[in-house]
C-alpha cells in the first residue's frame, strides 16, 4: 500500500469516527495524533483540515449530484469516503482519475458491496464538472 494511500485511508477513518460520534473532525484528528496508535501520516491531517474547511460546500455537492441518497441515508464509511475524494478534486492537484480510483479501491475495502458502483459514478460527474464546482 502506497504511503498516500494509507493516509487516505486514515483519513477515512477519522473522519468516519467523527461523523459516527458527531464530534468536529479536526478534535477527533488531534486525538489519533496524539494517541498516534496507529501513527497519522501528515498528509492524512491535511486531508481532514481540508474536508473540515470545505464541508459545507462538500456536502452540498453530495446531496445536489447523488442520485437517490439524501446525506444521512448513505453509510457513514461512504460519506467519509466521497469527502475526502471530493476535497481532493477540487482542491489538491492530484489528478482525477487517482481519486476515484483510489476511493473507489478503499469502497471496495470497507464499505458495502453496491459502494464501489455508487462512489465511482458520483465522483466521475462531479470530476466532470471539476472547477465550475469550487465556489
Amino acid at each position: 500500500m502506497t504511503a498516500r494511500r494509507k493516509a487516505r485511508k486514515r483519513a477515512v477513518d477519522i473522519l468516519f469516527e467523527a461523523d459516527l460520534r458527531g464530534t468536529d473532525a479536526l478534535e477527533t484528528a488531534a486525538l489519533r495524533i496524539a494517541a498516534a496508535d496507529p501513527p497519522v501520516p501528515e498528509y492524512a491531517v491535511t486531508l481532514v483540515e481540508g474536508v473540515q474547511s470545505q464541508r459545507l460546500r462538500i456536502d452540498e455537492l453530495i446531496a445536489t449530484y447523488s442520485e437517490g441518497w439524501s446525506l444521512p441515508r448513505l453509510p457513514g464509511v461512504d460519506r467519509a469516503l466521497l469527502r475526502l475524494a471530493i476535497y481532493e478534486l477540487l482542491w489538491t492537484d492530484v489528478p482525477a482519475a487517482v481519486v476515484v480510483d483510489e476511493a473507489v479501491e478503499l469502497a471496495k475495502a470497507l464499505s458495502t458491496e453496491d459502494s464501489p458502483r455508487f462512489v465511482n459514478g458520483l465522483l466521475g460527474r462531479i470530476a466532470l464538472l471539476g472547477p465550475s464546482l469550487r465556489a
